[in-house]
């Protein structure tokens, strides 16, 4: 089975051949291929990692560490082919796309990195014999479910560039730093009641931190889609400038999400 990832990685990155950089839209097309591959790879990981966090699986493991290897190898080639690409004549929509991939590869990359850090503190769960509450374990099982949706929007709004879906990942990113304040909230209750031991407490800090992580990643790249299709570059000021107002889209798609993701 290794043998054979390795097979299809080889061949995916072969895409990338110095030859094709005579020909640029067919070189940016290729790059769009691996790093759509990439972008896939790297739900994949998220979700293995969430997987061990209350079924924790030797083989699960090591494809969450494997995966990650993939995604900085992929990472590393696109990168240098872009670097040697931009230098080449590209059309506006060309140069737009070029654009996009350099400036998201390195968001699904560490989105990657927090997969990794989900995978060792579900591993120091088990090791240590912890196990979270019935409460905390369904706040969890809501919280990662938000992240594992953002994430699977942001892949597909990626892949296929599409500017209308992203307008939906930054409601979404803010319905996921809600539930990380309430989580972390609801466990300092539960420490005070003597309902969670503060080594149950740390895991689960450290989970709700990764999980908002990955969603800030995911903002970043969804801005990047809306602003490089809308000819301009600029992720804080489109924040700052983004109406967030009652009967607003952000506020309509926010509220959906808002009662979509509740915690028990």
């Amino acid at each position: 089975r290794e043998d054979e990832k390795e097979r299809e990685r080889h061949e995916l990155l072969s895409l990338l051949d110095e030859r094709f950089l005579e020909q640029p839209a067919f070189a940016v097309e290729r790059c769009r291929q691996v790093a759509a591959e990439m972008a896939k790879l790297s739900k994949t990981a998220l979700a293995n990692a969430v997987s061990l966090i209350e079924h924790y699986d030797e083989d699960v493991a090591k494809s969450v560490c494997s995966e990650e290897d993939e995604i900085d190898r992929y990472e590393d080639e696109l990168g240098s082919y872009l670097v040697k690409l931009s230098a080449k004549n590209l059309s506006e929509n060309d140069s737009r796309t070029h654009s996009m991939i350099l400036h998201c590869i390195n968001d699904f990359e560490r989105i990657s990195d927090h997969a990794v850090n989900i995978w060792e503190t579900a591993r120091k769960k088990k090791e240590k014999k912890i196990s979270f509450s019935e409460k905390a374990t369904e706040e969890l099982v809501v919280f990662s479910d938000a992240v594992k949706h953002i994430l699977d929007l942001t892949v597909q709004v990626f892949t296929n560039e599409d500017a209308n879906a992203a307008n939906e990942i930054e409601p979404l990113e803010e319905v996921v730093d809600r539930l990380n304040k309430k989580v972390k909230k609801r466990h300092v209750k539960r420490l005070q009641n003597g309902k969670c031991t503060i080594e149950a407490g740390l895991i689960l800090n450290d989970l709700a931190t990764n999980f908002e992580r990955v969603a800030d990643h995911c903002s970043n790249i969804g801005v990047c889609v809306i602003q490089l299709r809308e000819d301009s570059y600029d992720p804080h000021g489109y924040l700052d400038t983004l109406d967030k107002g009652k009967n607003t889209p952000f506020h309509e798609t926010y509220t959906m999400y808002k009662n979509r993701y509740k915690l028990p």
